[in-house]
């Protein structure tokens, strides 16, 4: 069975981009799942229901996010109304939304899972001790982890904290694709970061000149999405429905 994850989109050019190249691409990777992080879909940063709509009418199976998931408020009743929109499982007890989502598949069914780093983020549960509970519930061996994290240590920890236990760690968060996609020794299939879909010539989809004077003269900055010609990063996971573990990961970036 193949996975498709698509890393952060951003804004409405990142999935104006995402739904004019994603037919090819589920094609050309025999796509049975489309996992899109959306947590950035909408102009401004969040998900409101334009862009999650606009997500999944391109097919996404699934919606995670991160640490912008109640960014807008009108997120808020969106995990209500969309089952396929799940949120990092380490928010506080009471938190509106689910964290996992059980895609019936007939002959078998895949979990995803959103759990978010706390290094550099905010003070949430403990990942790893809130990861061990959720998956006690799940009783499907076929476990896809948006891994929603800054740092890159915490992320490869969490990749061998549950290799074997999961099928995919998928880091997002980053904007940057990394490099390390790999299938780990007990069978899960791993990569820091999946990278973003939306504009190339931009600082993590941010005009340039904007996030440069920001960071040079540290002047309060309205950050405005770039209008630059848009790009694809993704993964696609290749594993065995019946035992869980991955046969192989396929990094993408699609122009």
């Amino acid at each position: 069975m193949n996975l498709m994850f698509i890393g952060d989109v951003v804004g409405a050019s990142g999935c104006r981009f995402l739904a004019s190249k994603i037919r090819e691409l589920k094609l050309k990777y025999m796509t049975d799942i489309l996992v899109v992080n959306g947590e950035n879909s909408a102009t401004g940063n969040g998900i409101t229901g334009v862009s999650a709509n606009m997500l999944m009418q391109l097919g996404a199976d699934v919606i995670t996010t991160g640490n912008h998931a109640f960014k807008r408020h009108e997120a808020q009743k969106l995990y209500d109304e969309l089952p396929c929109l799940i949120r990092p499982a380490n928010f506080p007890e009471g938190v509106i939304g689910k964290s996992v989502h059980i895609l019936d598949m007939g002959r078998t069914s895949v979990a995803v899972v959103n759990l978010m780093g706390v290094t550099y983020l905010e003070p949430l549960d403990n990942p790893f001790t809130v990861i061990d509970s959720v998956l006690q519930k799940i009783e499907t061996p076929n476990i896809i982890l948006d891994f929603h994290a800054e740092a890159t240590s915490e992320k490869k920890a969490m990749g061998y904290y549950l290799d074997g236990r999961v099928t995919a760690v998928i880091g997002t968060h980053t904007h940057v694709q990394t490099s390390d996609a790999q299938v780990l020794p007990n069978g899960t299939a791993y990569i820091t970061d999946a990278g973003m879909t939306g504009p190339e010539e931009s600082v993590l989809g941010v005009q340039k000149e904007l996030a440069i004077s920001k960071l040079r003269y540290r002047f309060p900055t309205r950050f405005v999405e770039a209008q630059t010609p848009c790009f694809i990063n993704g993964v696609s996971v290749d594993f065995d429905e019946r035992t869980g573990k991955a046969r192989s990961i396929t990094p993408f970036i699609e122009r």
